[in-house]
């Protein structure tokens, strides 16, 4: 089972973005679980929300506290919560940021941790060019797309058009697409970066 916990404030779709996460993984031919925490949604407010993944029926509904996946997708909550709580030695974390993990100061999660597993990804600029306004759910999901390979571009594409038919769909579909082919280009210069560190060290 893969486990995904979704960090974001009311307004940024952060609800919207696990069911779609949902929907994606049930095209691919697997049982998904999307829901999120209870509490306050008002605009503005921190707001989490969990989606389950695998190939058998899901019994638990419990929250998501060890996560294999992060997405962060505002990054003033670095600040004030710590939104990688749980997450696993091997996980993910995508965040939506336009600066490094070392202007960040996040450089601590690369720690014993395969290259490319943490991606910083700037989803308010990408969603503004795209859909005209930082709406960053569908950018940040298909980031993670890349990062992982947890769901085909795809199918992502095809739950996107489902939820958001006509014009507002296929905005939100190049939006994923320029998303994706970015954390894949992020993931191949940390690869390089880490064999050419690899090989200085040799």
């Amino acid at each position: 089972m893969v486990e995904v916990r979704i960090h974001g404030r009311g307004g940024q779709g952060v609800v919207t973005a696990s069911d779609l996460l949902a929907m994606a993984a049930f095209t691919d031919g697997h049982h998904a679980q999307a829901f999120p925490s209870f509490g306050s949604e008002r605009t503005g407010a921190p707001v989490v929300s969990f989606c389950r993944i695998t190939d058998a029926p899901i019994r638990t509904r419990e929250p998501v506290l060890e996560p294999d996946l992060v997405i962060v997708q505002d990054p003033t909550l670095l600040a004030v919560m710590d939104v990688f709580a749980g997450l696993k030695p091997d996980g993910y974390a995508l965040i939506n940021s336009g600066k490094s993990l070392e202007d960040l100061e996040l450089t601590h999660l690369l720690d014993g941790r395969p290259a490319g597993r943490i991606v910083t990804i700037p989803a308010f600029e990408i969603a503004k060019e795209h859909l005209g306004r930082p709406v960053p759910n569908v950018v940040m999901l298909a980031g993670a797309a890349a990062l992982t390979g947890l769901i085909r571009l795809d199918s992502m594409s095809r739950a996107i058009r489902e939820r958001f038919p006509g014009k507002i769909g296929e905005a939100n579909v190049r939006a994923a697409a320029a998303a994706h082919d970015l954390v894949r280009s992020r993931i191949d210069e940390a690869a390089t970066t880490h064999d050419g560190a690899e090989d200085t060290h040799a």
